[in-house]
C-alpha cells in the first residue's frame, strides 16, 4: 500500500462535515396549497422506509398515493396544513420552504434541511430550521420561500379549490395579508401558522439569512414523512443565544431538552453559546464546564457554523459528549491524521515496502 493511498483514505474523514451547502441567502414567503414538488416520487434518493413529502386530500387527510395530481392542476393532492411553521422557543422555529440552492438541484435539496440564521429585520439573531419540500421556478439563487399561511399564493393558487377561498381573499398575491387580525378568518388548521408570522416572526418582511445544511430534526420528518438517505452526513443543528441562561426544548430529538447555566452573567454581547442538539447536557453551575461550551466573539455566523462543524467532528473522534473548543478540535483532527501518516511511513521504512 502506498503512502498516497493512506492519505486518500483518511482525507474524507478530515473533510467530512464541511461539504454541505452553506452561505448567505434571502427569504420570501408563500402558501399556495398546491402539492409540493418534492412530493413526487424520484426527486431524491431517500432513506429506506421513507417516502416523498406527504400530501393531503381536500379534507386534510394524508394520501398514500404519491402519483396523485396536484390540486393546482385539477387533481386532489394539496399541502397538508400541519406543514405550517411553529415556534420551538423564543429564538428557534421549525418549518418548510421551497428552495433554490446555488450549485444544486432538486435531487440535492429535496427533503434536505437548512438552518437559517436571520441577519436583518426584527428577527435578526433568531434561528429557523426548514426542510425543503418544494422548488420554485421563480426563485433566485440561495432563496428560501418559507411556507407561511397567508403569505401570498405566488404563481399558483390551490387554496380556492381546497378551501373555497376567493382568489384575492388571503391578501396580495405576493406577500399575502398585512395584519394579524386577518388570520382570524382562516381555516382553523391554518390559523396557528398564520399567527406565527406576526408573533414569533415579528412580521419580518423577507429578512436575509446565513444558512447551513444540517441533519433534519425528527419533528420535521414526522410531518413531511421524508428523510434523505444522506441526511446523517450533515452536521447536527445548533442554536446560538446571547442569554446567560439558555433553555431549549426540542421535541424532535430524544432527551434533547438542554439547560445550560453559567455561574456568572455574560459580560459582553459578543459571547455566543453553541449548543449541539446531538449532545445531551446536564445542568451545571461549574464555571469550567460552562466555559467549555462558550466561545467568545463568534459574531460572524459563518464562523460559528464552521466552529460547530469542527466540534462535531472532534466529538465523534474522542467519543465525548461534552462540547469541545474549536482549537482543540482542529488539533485533534490533524494530530490523528499526522499519527496515521507517520505510522504508515515508519512501517514501510522498516519493512522495506512500497
Amino acid at each position: 500500500m502506498r503512502l498516497s493511498t493512506v492519505i486518500l483514505t483518511i482525507l474524507p474523514f478530515i473533510q467530512s462535515g464541511v461539504s454541505q451547502a452553506s452561505g448567505s441567502g434571502v427569504t420570501t414567503r408563500y402558501w399556495d396549497c398546491c402539492k409540493p414538488s418534492c412530493a413526487w416520487s424520484g426527486k431524491a434518493t431517500l432513506a429506506a422506509g421513507s417516502n416523498p413529502v406527504t400530501t393531503c386530500d381536500i379534507n386534510d387527510n394524508p394520501l398514500s398515493d404519491y402519483n396523485v395530481q396536484s390540486g393546482c392542476n385539477g387533481g386532489s393532492a394539496y399541502t397538508c396544513t400541519d406543514q405550517s411553521p411553529w415556534g420551538v422557543s423564543d429564538t428557534l422555529a421549525y418549518g418548510f420552504a421551497a428552495t433554490n440552492i446555488a450549485g444544486g438541484s432538486e435531487s440535492s435539496w429535496c427533503c434536505a434541511c437548512y438552518q437559517l440564521t436571520f441577519t436583518s429585520g426584527p428577527v435578526a439573531g433568531k434561528t429557523m430550521i426548514v426542510q425543503s419540500t418544494n422548488t420554485g421556478g421563480d426563485l433566485g439563487s440561495n432563496q428560501f420561500d418559507i411556507m407561511i399561511p397567508g403569505g401570498g399564493f405566488g404563481i399558483f393558487n390551490g387554496c380556492t379549490a381546497e378551501f373555497g377561498t376567493p382568489s384575492t381573499g388571503w391578501g396580495a398575491q405576493y406577500g399575502g395579508i398585512s395584519s394579524r387580525s386577518q388570520c382570524d378568518a382562516f381555516p382553523a388548521s391554518l390559523q396557528a401558522g398564520c399567527y406565527w408570522r406576526f408573533d414569533w416572526f415579528e412580521d419580518a418582511d423577507n429578512p436575509s439569512v446565513s444558512f447551513q445544511q444540517v441533519s433534519c430534526p425528527a419533528a420535521l420528518i414526522a410531518k413531511s414523512g421524508c428523510l434523505r438517505a444522506d441526511d446523517s452526513s450533515s452536521p447536527a443543528p445548533f442554536v446560538s443565544d446571547n442569554a446567560a441562561t439558555t433553555t431549549t426544548t426540542d421535541d424532535s430529538i430524544p432527551a434533547a431538552t438542554t439547560t445550560t447555566t453559567e455561574a456568572a452573567p455574560v459580560t459582553t454581547d459578543t459571547t455566543t453559546t453553541i449548543i449541539d442538539f446531538s449532545t445531551t447536557m446536564t445542568t451545571t453551575s461549574d464555571t469550567t464546564a460552562a466555559s467549555a461550551i462558550t466561545t467568545s466573539t463568534t459574531t460572524n455566523t459563518a464562523a460559528a457554523q464552521t466552529l460547530t462543524t469542527t466540534a462535531n467532528v472532534a466529538s465523534s473522534i474522542t467519543g465525548t459528549s461534552s462540547a469541545i473548543s474549536v482549537a482543540t478540535s482542529t488539533a485533534v483532527i490533524f494530530a490523528i491524521a499526522t499519527a496515521i501518516v507517520n505510522s504508515v511511513t515508519a512501517f514501510f521504512f522498516f519493512s522495506g515496502g512500497h
